[in-house]
């Protein structure tokens, strides 16, 4: 409340409705009035008086500092405001050498929790989360004892704790064993997608993604190169393909890809291997979801049976952790890590250290195992109910069984657009993401969707799928379109 009353104190301030030379109403009048104790607003005062906002006069209480200046603190339109000029203002479109916004994006709709059925990709669900056991390490993080090690300008640094988890614990499960000199801490794989295109790709680069495959990294080697090669994927994972021998780079995903999500076959991984040392190109390695699987043991990371060199691994926690906390990291030869760190230094530095402390301590007190396994075990019958349900009420759909993950990539009817069934379902209160973005040609098929269960209630699926069956049902028959929203 006390916070609450300062932000809308300053808002008038900042609004003219409380002009510079103005009083306040007496703490007791201000705190009967919004029915508040005395002492919230008394204390709400004294911060903004510290603050500089207002001053006090002996005997006659609290007024809006005259000392304030009204050009930086009004808002347009308001009192005391810039006035406007006549003068055209830049045209900023010409400028710009760069247009991200242009590209083809994943969208999500900012109040996708509201919807009664999300079945939306790579969020998760916040009952799963430890909040008790981060806040301790976060608590753990911030207090007197560590902040020596984090409050600290790192500048190209990491933290060294966070290094030896990610070396000792987490690495060693998917068969890799490197030094701290050949690990760089990220703001999530995308992060270290983005260094490695700024280090490694331009414009005479041929760089190979998988098709379909993760639509932010198309994107992310758009801004470098207008050479991408889509190459097709199968139910074994990126297929032996001619178009592999016009590539200097490939991006792979063999624990889960995405969004196809099939898992590549151990073969398969080897023929990558001995082509990439043959043909003489490199492979990143985004290990996506691999820790999430349902079906027996993870296979081995691709890098873990490199013997030439040649994988560049790309990690996160993310997923498994939550997507807001941006952690992962990057694991390289020691030439290119010492790059990536100096160009990461220009970009922001470092991630946040504090952060890093808390993950840390949450990797090493065990509590990411335990959310592991409370994890996968919710996870898999989610899992299980989303195979039974689009069993029975998608007939007419076809579907790849993962062997982990979070989500199903589904292949409608040829008359099927997605995009469509995306509008029909959010006025049905479902969320499903259409297919279309996640191939490389703007030609893409129609038919593809994707659907995820990390965020949706295990009660709710068989409603949901009945209900999106139904929805197909009605679109394919040739329903009419109305705006969507939240049901």
């Amino acid at each position: 409340m006390q916070t609450r009353l300062r932000q809308m104190l300053v808002a008038a301030i900042r609004e003219g409705r409380l002009p510079p030379g103005g009083p306040l109403p007496s703490c007791r009048r201000l705190a009967e009035t919004l029915s508040v104790a005395r002492n919230t607003v008394a204390l709400a005062y004294q911060d903004l008086v510290e603050e500089g906002f207002l001053v006090t006069r002996r005997r006659s209480g609290f007024f809006v500092s005259r000392d304030l200046d009204p050009a930086r603190l009004a808002l347009p339109g308001s009192p005391g405001a810039l006035s406007p000029v006549s003068a055209p203002a830049p045209d900023w479109l010409p400028r710009l050498r760069r247009r991200p916004s242009t590209q083809r994006n994943i969208v999500k709709p900012p109040d996708w929790r509201d919807y009664k059925y999300p079945f939306i990709c790579g969020q998760f669900d916040p009952a799963l989360f430890p909040i008790a056991a981060w806040r301790e390490c976060s608590r753990q993080a911030v207090g007197p004892a560590a902040l020596s090690d984090w409050a600290a300008d790192l500048c190209t640094e990491d933290d060294p704790l966070l290094i030896e988890q990610v070396r000792k614990l987490l690495l060693p499960r998917r068969g890799i064993f490197v030094t701290a000199e050949e690990i760089l801490i990220t703001m999530g794989a995308q992060n270290a997608i983005y260094l490695l295109s700024s280090l490694l790709v331009d414009d005479r680069t041929t760089m190979g993604l998988e098709d379909p495959g993760y639509a932010d990294a198309r994107n992310i080697f758009m801004l470098r190169t207008s050479r991408l090669i889509g190459l097709p994927v199968d139910d074994e994972g990126l297929m032996d393909s001619p178009g592999l021998e016009r590539c200097n780079y490939v991006l792979v995903t063999p624990g889960h890809q995405f969004p196809s999500t099939v898992t590549m076959s151990l073969a398969r991984r080897h023929r990558l291997l001995e082509r990439a040392q043959r043909e003489d190109f490199i492979l990143i390695e985004d290990d996506y979801e691999a820790e999430i699987n349902h079906l027996g043991r993870p296979a081995p990371a691709l890098k873990s049976l490199d013997r030439y060199g040649r994988v560049i691994f790309v990690g996160s926690l993310s997923k498994t952790l939550v997507p807001g906390l941006g952690i992962g990291y990057l694991v390289a030869a020691r030439e290119v890590i010492a790059e990536a760190r100096a160009l990461r230094r220009l970009m922001l530095r470092h991630p946040p250290a504090s952060n890093q402390r808390t993950a840390a301590l949450f990797l090493a007190h065990g509590h990411y195992d335990s959310l592991l396994r409370r994890e996968g075990q919710s996870l898999k019958r989610r899992w299980a109910a989303m195979q039974g349900a689009l069993a029975r009420h998608l007939p007419e759909c076809r579907f790849q069984q993962p062997s982990g993950g979070t989500a199903f990539w589904i292949k409608g009817p040829p008359e099927l657009d997605a995009r469509a069934l995306e509008r029909a379902a959010a006025r049905a209160g479902i969320l499903i993401e259409p297919g279309d973005t996640y191939f490389l040609s703007d030609m893409a098929p129609k038919n593809f969707f994707c659907l995820g269960f990390s965020s949706i209630a295990i009660e709710r699926i068989e409603p949901g799928i009945k209900l999106l069956g139904e929805v197909i049902r009605r679109l394919l028959s040739g329903p009419s379109e109305a705006p969507g929203g939240p049901a």
